[in-house]
Protein backbone atom coordinates (compact mmCIF):
# COMPACT_ATOMS: atom_id res chain seq x y z
CA UNK A 1 0.00 0.00 0.00
CA UNK A 2 2.64 2.39 0.79
CA UNK A 3 4.26 2.00 -2.90
CA UNK A 4 1.27 2.91 -4.24
CA UNK A 5 0.43 5.76 -2.07
CA UNK A 6 3.81 7.00 -3.07
CA UNK A 7 3.06 6.42 -6.95
CA UNK A 8 0.00 8.19 -6.57
CA UNK A 9 1.93 11.18 -4.81
CA UNK A 10 4.48 11.28 -7.83
CA UNK A 11 1.87 11.57 -9.73
CA UNK A 12 -0.16 14.01 -7.76
CA UNK A 13 3.62 16.36 -7.71
CA UNK A 14 3.94 16.14 -11.60
CA UNK A 15 0.09 17.87 -11.98
CA UNK A 16 0.94 20.13 -9.68
CA UNK A 17 4.19 21.06 -10.94
CA UNK A 18 2.95 21.20 -14.28
CA UNK A 19 0.15 23.82 -13.65
CA UNK A 20 3.13 26.06 -12.10
CA UNK A 21 4.86 25.89 -15.34
CA UNK A 22 2.32 25.49 -17.98
CA UNK A 23 1.59 29.05 -18.81
CA UNK A 24 5.08 30.09 -20.97
CA UNK A 25 4.03 28.27 -24.14
CA UNK A 26 0.47 29.66 -23.17
CA UNK A 27 1.42 33.44 -23.73
CA UNK A 28 -0.04 34.20 -27.25
CA UNK A 29 -2.92 32.36 -26.96
CA UNK A 30 -4.16 34.45 -23.54
CA UNK A 31 -3.13 37.25 -24.93
CA UNK A 32 -5.53 37.13 -27.86
CA UNK A 33 -8.47 34.73 -25.92
CA UNK A 34 -8.61 37.77 -23.70
CA UNK A 35 -7.32 40.92 -26.14
CA UNK A 36 -4.90 41.84 -23.44
CA UNK A 37 -0.65 42.62 -23.47
CA UNK A 38 2.18 40.94 -22.51
CA UNK A 39 2.66 42.67 -19.40
CA UNK A 40 -0.78 42.17 -18.31
CA UNK A 41 -0.50 38.06 -19.38
CA UNK A 42 2.92 38.38 -17.00
CA UNK A 43 1.23 39.34 -13.59
CA UNK A 44 -0.86 36.72 -14.47
CA UNK A 45 1.31 33.96 -14.44
CA UNK A 46 2.58 35.55 -11.12
CA UNK A 47 -0.19 35.30 -9.33
CA UNK A 48 0.88 31.46 -9.74
CA UNK A 49 4.03 31.92 -7.73
CA UNK A 50 2.15 34.40 -5.37
CA UNK A 51 -0.60 31.58 -4.35
CA UNK A 52 2.01 29.03 -4.23
CA UNK A 53 4.09 31.27 -1.68
CA UNK A 54 0.88 32.81 0.60
CA UNK A 55 -0.79 29.11 2.33
CA UNK A 56 2.51 27.19 3.14
CA UNK A 57 2.63 28.94 7.06
CA UNK A 58 -1.30 28.59 6.88
CA UNK A 59 -1.08 25.10 5.73
CA UNK A 60 1.15 24.29 9.01
CA UNK A 61 -1.75 25.45 11.14
CA UNK A 62 -4.42 23.45 9.15
CA UNK A 63 -2.47 20.05 9.68
CA UNK A 64 -2.82 20.40 13.25
CA UNK A 65 -6.65 20.03 12.26
CA UNK A 66 -6.24 17.40 10.00
CA UNK A 67 -4.35 14.06 8.76
CA UNK A 68 -2.03 15.17 5.85
CA UNK A 69 -3.63 12.63 3.74
CA UNK A 70 -6.59 14.81 3.98
CA UNK A 71 -5.09 17.96 3.03
CA UNK A 72 -3.36 16.58 0.59
CA UNK A 73 -6.35 14.80 -1.20
CA UNK A 74 -8.14 18.17 -0.86
CA UNK A 75 -4.89 19.97 -2.87
CA UNK A 76 -5.92 17.54 -5.34
CA UNK A 77 -9.32 19.22 -5.61
CA UNK A 78 -8.55 21.95 -5.31
CA UNK A 79 -6.56 22.19 -8.51
CA UNK A 80 -8.94 20.39 -10.25
CA UNK A 81 -11.40 22.93 -9.56
CA UNK A 82 -9.02 25.53 -10.48
CA UNK A 83 -7.92 24.00 -13.63
CA UNK A 84 -11.93 23.78 -14.44
CA UNK A 85 -12.36 27.18 -13.69
CA UNK A 86 -9.21 28.33 -16.04
CA UNK A 87 -11.05 26.70 -18.85
CA UNK A 88 -14.41 27.76 -18.45
CA UNK A 89 -13.62 31.32 -17.89
CA UNK A 90 -15.00 34.06 -19.81
CA UNK A 91 -13.25 36.79 -18.22
CA UNK A 92 -9.55 38.10 -17.71
CA UNK A 93 -10.74 38.97 -13.67
CA UNK A 94 -12.40 34.56 -13.64
CA UNK A 95 -8.90 33.86 -15.18
CA UNK A 96 -7.16 35.65 -12.88
CA UNK A 97 -9.10 33.52 -9.80
CA UNK A 98 -8.56 30.13 -11.40
CA UNK A 99 -4.92 31.19 -11.46
CA UNK A 100 -4.54 32.19 -8.27
CA UNK A 101 -6.19 28.73 -6.98
CA UNK A 102 -4.21 26.76 -8.85
CA UNK A 103 -0.83 27.99 -7.48
CA UNK A 104 -2.44 27.83 -3.89
CA UNK A 105 -2.80 23.94 -4.52
CA UNK A 106 0.58 23.23 -5.71
CA UNK A 107 1.82 25.47 -2.81
CA UNK A 108 -0.55 23.67 -0.16
CA UNK A 109 0.16 20.26 -1.25
CA UNK A 110 4.06 20.17 -1.40
CA UNK A 111 3.73 21.32 2.90
CA UNK A 112 1.43 18.17 3.24
CA UNK A 113 2.80 15.83 1.20
CA UNK A 114 6.44 16.02 1.69
CA UNK A 115 6.12 15.38 5.66
CA UNK A 116 3.59 12.47 4.46
CA UNK A 117 6.39 10.61 2.46
CA UNK A 118 8.86 11.63 5.54
CA UNK A 119 5.94 9.33 7.08
CA UNK A 120 5.60 6.68 5.15
CA UNK A 121 9.78 6.04 4.63
CA UNK A 122 11.25 7.11 7.79
CA UNK A 123 14.02 4.61 6.49
CA UNK A 124 14.85 6.32 3.08
CA UNK A 125 13.67 9.90 3.51
CA UNK A 126 16.00 11.05 0.92
CA UNK A 127 15.58 8.29 -1.53
CA UNK A 128 11.89 8.87 -1.62
CA UNK A 129 12.00 12.77 -1.43
CA UNK A 130 14.26 12.47 -4.10
CA UNK A 131 12.27 10.73 -6.59
CA UNK A 132 9.42 12.99 -5.51
CA UNK A 133 11.26 15.87 -6.73
CA UNK A 134 12.13 14.42 -9.55
CA UNK A 135 8.50 13.75 -10.64
CA UNK A 136 8.29 17.07 -10.01
CA UNK A 137 10.66 18.49 -12.24
CA UNK A 138 9.88 16.33 -15.24
CA UNK A 139 7.39 18.28 -15.34
CA UNK A 140 8.62 21.50 -15.58
CA UNK A 141 11.05 20.26 -18.47
CA UNK A 142 8.33 18.50 -20.07
CA UNK A 143 5.24 21.43 -19.73
CA UNK A 144 6.63 22.97 -22.95
CA UNK A 145 6.36 20.24 -24.98
CA UNK A 146 3.48 18.88 -23.75
CA UNK A 147 1.45 21.98 -24.30
CA UNK A 148 2.15 22.55 -27.76
CA UNK A 149 1.34 19.25 -28.57
CA UNK A 150 -2.37 19.80 -27.41
CA UNK A 151 -2.61 23.38 -29.18
CA UNK A 152 -1.39 21.66 -32.54
CA UNK A 153 -5.17 19.50 -32.08
CA UNK A 154 -7.00 22.17 -29.65
CA UNK A 155 -7.51 24.94 -28.18
CA UNK A 156 -5.71 26.46 -25.13
CA UNK A 157 -8.88 25.54 -22.55
CA UNK A 158 -8.03 21.97 -23.50
CA UNK A 159 -4.46 21.72 -21.64
CA UNK A 160 -6.68 23.00 -18.29
CA UNK A 161 -9.72 20.17 -18.70
CA UNK A 162 -6.51 17.74 -19.20
CA UNK A 163 -5.64 19.15 -16.40
CA UNK A 164 -8.48 19.25 -14.13
CA UNK A 165 -9.38 15.96 -15.07
CA UNK A 166 -6.33 14.18 -14.12
CA UNK A 167 -6.62 15.87 -11.13
CA UNK A 168 -9.53 14.15 -10.43
CA UNK A 169 -8.26 10.76 -11.28
CA UNK A 170 -5.53 11.02 -9.07
CA UNK A 171 -7.61 12.03 -6.22
CA UNK A 172 -9.43 9.34 -6.68
CA UNK A 173 -7.07 6.46 -7.02
CA UNK A 174 -5.24 8.46 -3.83
CA UNK A 175 -8.82 8.00 -2.01
CA UNK A 176 -8.94 4.31 -2.71
CA UNK A 177 -5.37 3.31 -1.56
CA UNK A 178 -5.58 5.36 2.03
CA UNK A 179 -9.43 3.75 2.60
CA UNK A 180 -7.47 0.12 1.86
CA UNK A 181 -4.80 0.83 3.84
CA UNK A 182 -4.53 1.33 7.87
CA UNK A 183 -2.90 5.18 7.41
CA UNK A 184 -6.47 6.88 7.67
CA UNK A 185 -6.83 4.79 10.63
CA UNK A 186 -3.50 5.27 12.07
CA UNK A 187 -3.12 9.12 11.13
CA UNK A 188 -3.44 11.97 13.56
CA UNK A 189 -3.20 15.84 13.08
CA UNK A 190 0.45 17.13 13.97
CA UNK A 191 0.54 18.88 17.22
CA UNK A 192 -0.34 22.78 18.10
CA UNK A 193 1.26 24.97 15.90
CA UNK A 194 3.03 27.85 17.69
CA UNK A 195 3.99 25.77 20.70
CA UNK A 196 5.96 23.26 17.40
CA UNK A 197 7.27 26.03 15.96
CA UNK A 198 8.59 27.59 19.60
CA UNK A 199 10.17 24.60 20.07
CA UNK A 200 12.32 24.13 16.69
CA UNK A 201 12.94 27.84 16.30
CA UNK A 202 16.50 26.36 16.13
CA UNK A 203 16.25 23.80 13.21
CA UNK A 204 14.03 26.50 11.13
CA UNK A 205 16.81 28.67 11.62
CA UNK A 206 19.28 26.94 10.55
CA UNK A 207 17.62 25.50 7.29
CA UNK A 208 16.82 29.25 6.74
CA UNK A 209 20.59 29.84 6.84
CA UNK A 210 21.20 26.54 4.40
CA UNK A 211 18.54 27.45 1.80
CA UNK A 212 17.92 31.03 2.04
CA UNK A 213 20.92 32.72 0.81
CA UNK A 214 21.41 30.46 -1.95
CA UNK A 215 17.76 30.51 -2.86
CA UNK A 216 17.95 33.80 -2.91
CA UNK A 217 20.74 33.76 -5.47
CA UNK A 218 19.23 31.33 -7.50
CA UNK A 219 15.68 33.05 -8.01
CA UNK A 220 18.18 36.21 -9.47
CA UNK A 221 20.21 34.16 -11.89
CA UNK A 222 17.45 31.91 -12.80
CA UNK A 223 14.69 34.19 -13.53
CA UNK A 224 17.11 36.83 -15.80
CA UNK A 225 19.31 33.82 -16.96
CA UNK A 226 18.37 33.85 -20.78
CA UNK A 227 18.96 37.95 -20.53
CA UNK A 228 22.28 37.59 -18.78
CA UNK A 229 23.45 35.20 -21.07
CA UNK A 230 22.33 37.48 -24.16
CA UNK A 231 23.83 40.60 -22.60
CA UNK A 232 27.00 39.09 -20.95
CA UNK A 233 27.76 36.04 -23.28
CA UNK A 234 26.08 37.29 -26.41
CA UNK A 235 24.28 34.33 -27.12
CA UNK A 236 21.19 34.64 -28.92
CA UNK A 237 17.34 34.38 -27.49
CA UNK A 238 17.39 30.79 -28.96
CA UNK A 239 20.24 29.44 -27.51
CA UNK A 240 20.00 31.20 -23.84
CA UNK A 241 16.81 29.43 -23.69
CA UNK A 242 17.62 26.10 -24.59
CA UNK A 243 20.56 26.20 -21.82
CA UNK A 244 17.74 27.66 -19.34
CA UNK A 245 16.33 24.24 -20.08
CA UNK A 246 19.78 22.44 -19.81
CA UNK A 247 19.24 24.06 -16.34
CA UNK A 248 16.36 22.42 -15.29
CA UNK A 249 16.80 19.23 -17.19
CA UNK A 250 19.99 18.66 -15.09
CA UNK A 251 17.56 18.60 -11.65
CA UNK A 252 16.27 15.55 -12.45
CA UNK A 253 19.37 13.24 -12.08
CA UNK A 254 19.95 15.73 -9.06
CA UNK A 255 17.13 14.90 -7.56
CA UNK A 256 16.82 11.32 -8.23
CA UNK A 257 20.13 10.73 -7.14
CA UNK A 258 20.73 13.76 -4.70
CA UNK A 259 18.02 12.65 -2.55
CA UNK A 260 20.11 8.55 -2.29
CA UNK A 261 23.00 10.29 -1.52
CA UNK A 262 21.93 11.92 1.35
CA UNK A 263 20.62 8.98 3.15
CA UNK A 264 23.57 7.32 2.54
CA UNK A 265 26.08 10.48 3.28
CA UNK A 266 26.53 12.43 6.69
CA UNK A 267 23.97 15.10 5.33
CA UNK A 268 25.37 18.24 6.61
CA UNK A 269 28.70 18.14 5.12
CA UNK A 270 26.53 16.98 1.72
CA UNK A 271 25.44 19.85 2.03
CA UNK A 272 28.30 22.45 2.56
CA UNK A 273 29.45 20.74 -0.54
CA UNK A 274 26.47 21.09 -2.71
CA UNK A 275 26.86 24.93 -1.67
CA UNK A 276 30.22 25.34 -2.16
CA UNK A 277 29.62 23.32 -6.06
CA UNK A 278 26.82 25.97 -6.52
CA UNK A 279 28.93 28.95 -5.36
CA UNK A 280 31.84 27.57 -7.36
CA UNK A 281 29.82 27.19 -10.62
CA UNK A 282 27.95 30.53 -10.58
CA UNK A 283 31.40 32.33 -9.88
CA UNK A 284 32.68 30.21 -12.73
CA UNK A 285 30.24 31.27 -15.23
CA UNK A 286 31.00 34.89 -14.82
CA UNK A 287 34.31 33.95 -16.10
CA UNK A 288 32.95 32.20 -19.26
CA UNK A 289 33.85 32.84 -22.54
CA UNK A 290 33.38 30.36 -24.54
CA UNK A 291 29.67 28.07 -25.38
CA UNK A 292 30.75 24.67 -24.64
CA UNK A 293 31.84 26.26 -21.09
CA UNK A 294 28.57 28.15 -20.45
CA UNK A 295 26.74 24.74 -21.48
CA UNK A 296 28.99 22.51 -18.67
CA UNK A 297 28.29 25.28 -16.79
CA UNK A 298 24.86 25.25 -16.77
CA UNK A 299 24.09 21.90 -16.24
CA UNK A 300 26.92 22.45 -12.78
CA UNK A 301 24.64 25.38 -11.82
CA UNK A 302 21.15 22.98 -12.18
CA UNK A 303 22.61 19.38 -10.79
CA UNK A 304 23.96 21.85 -7.49
CA UNK A 305 21.09 23.67 -7.14
CA UNK A 306 18.46 21.28 -7.74
CA UNK A 307 20.52 18.34 -5.31
CA UNK A 308 20.16 20.94 -2.40
CA UNK A 309 16.46 20.40 -2.45
CA UNK A 310 16.21 16.94 -1.23
CA UNK A 311 19.21 16.77 0.37
CA UNK A 312 17.76 19.85 2.71
CA UNK A 313 14.61 18.27 3.29
CA UNK A 314 16.12 15.12 4.12
CA UNK A 315 18.23 16.63 7.37
CA UNK A 316 15.35 18.96 8.08
CA UNK A 317 12.51 15.93 8.55
CA UNK A 318 15.04 13.79 10.01
CA UNK A 319 15.45 16.46 12.58
CA UNK A 320 11.92 16.12 13.61
CA UNK A 321 9.64 14.27 15.59
CA UNK A 322 7.01 13.04 13.28
CA UNK A 323 4.16 14.88 15.70
CA UNK A 324 5.63 18.21 14.69
CA UNK A 325 7.32 17.55 11.30
CA UNK A 326 4.23 19.14 9.27
CA UNK A 327 3.96 22.12 11.07
CA UNK A 328 7.31 22.95 11.27
CA UNK A 329 8.27 22.18 7.84
CA UNK A 330 5.29 24.18 6.83
CA UNK A 331 6.68 27.28 8.98
CA UNK A 332 10.32 26.49 7.22
CA UNK A 333 9.07 26.55 4.06
CA UNK A 334 7.22 29.57 4.05
CA UNK A 335 9.61 31.61 5.52
CA UNK A 336 12.22 30.30 3.11
CA UNK A 337 10.33 31.22 -0.04
CA UNK A 338 9.41 34.71 1.58
CA UNK A 339 13.34 35.32 1.76
CA UNK A 340 14.10 33.57 -2.03
CA UNK A 341 11.00 35.00 -3.87
CA UNK A 342 12.92 38.86 -3.02
CA UNK A 343 16.45 37.43 -5.53
CA UNK A 344 14.62 38.28 -8.87
CA UNK A 345 13.42 42.02 -7.28
CA UNK A 346 17.06 42.56 -5.79
CA UNK A 347 19.33 41.65 -9.22
CA UNK A 348 16.34 43.65 -11.14
CA UNK A 349 16.99 46.59 -8.90
CA UNK A 350 20.69 46.36 -9.28
CA UNK A 351 21.21 45.47 -12.75
CA UNK A 352 18.56 48.88 -13.39
CA UNK A 353 21.19 50.67 -11.06
CA UNK A 354 23.93 50.32 -13.77
CA UNK A 355 25.90 47.30 -11.77
CA UNK A 356 26.87 44.52 -14.14
CA UNK A 357 25.07 41.29 -14.05
CA UNK A 358 28.90 39.58 -13.46
CA UNK A 359 29.55 41.97 -10.63
CA UNK A 360 25.99 41.19 -9.03
CA UNK A 361 26.41 37.39 -9.49
CA UNK A 362 29.71 37.60 -8.12
CA UNK A 363 28.89 40.06 -4.88
CA UNK A 364 26.01 37.62 -4.30
CA UNK A 365 28.50 34.45 -4.51
CA UNK A 366 30.23 35.92 -2.00
CA UNK A 367 27.55 36.35 0.62
CA UNK A 368 26.67 32.44 0.35
CA UNK A 369 30.28 31.57 0.63
CA UNK A 370 29.95 33.77 3.61
CA UNK A 371 27.31 31.40 4.87
CA UNK A 372 29.09 28.13 4.05
CA UNK A 373 32.10 29.10 6.55
CA UNK A 374 29.39 30.15 9.23
CA UNK A 375 27.63 26.72 8.83
CA UNK A 376 31.40 24.95 8.47
CA UNK A 377 32.19 26.63 11.95
CA UNK A 378 28.74 26.06 13.65
CA UNK A 379 29.11 21.97 12.62
CA UNK A 380 32.85 21.46 13.30
CA UNK A 381 31.85 22.89 17.03
CA UNK A 382 28.42 20.55 16.97
CA UNK A 383 26.66 23.60 17.73
CA UNK A 384 23.63 22.95 14.65
CA UNK A 385 20.56 21.21 15.83
CA UNK A 386 20.42 17.56 14.46
CA UNK A 387 23.98 17.35 13.92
Amino acid sequence: MRKRLFGTLCGLVFLMNFGRTIFAPLFEPLMVAFGTDRATIGVLISLVWLGTAIPRIPMGYVLTRIPRHQAVLATGVVLAGASGLIALANSFPTLQIGTFLLGIASGAYFVAAVPLIAELYPDSVGRTVGIHGAAAQLAAVLAPTIVVGILLVASWRTVFLVLGVSAIMFSIVMARVVRGSRIADEAVPDRAFLPAVRSHWRIIATGLLMVGVAGFMWQGLFNFYVVYLQSSKGLSTTTANLLLTVVFAAGLPAFWYGGRLADRLPVVPYILAILTGFVGSVVALTYAGNLATVFLLSISIGYFIHSLFPALDTYFLNSLPDENRGVVYAAFTGLSLLVEANGTAAVGLLTDAGYAFNAVFLALASLVGCVILVLAGLYVTDRLPGN
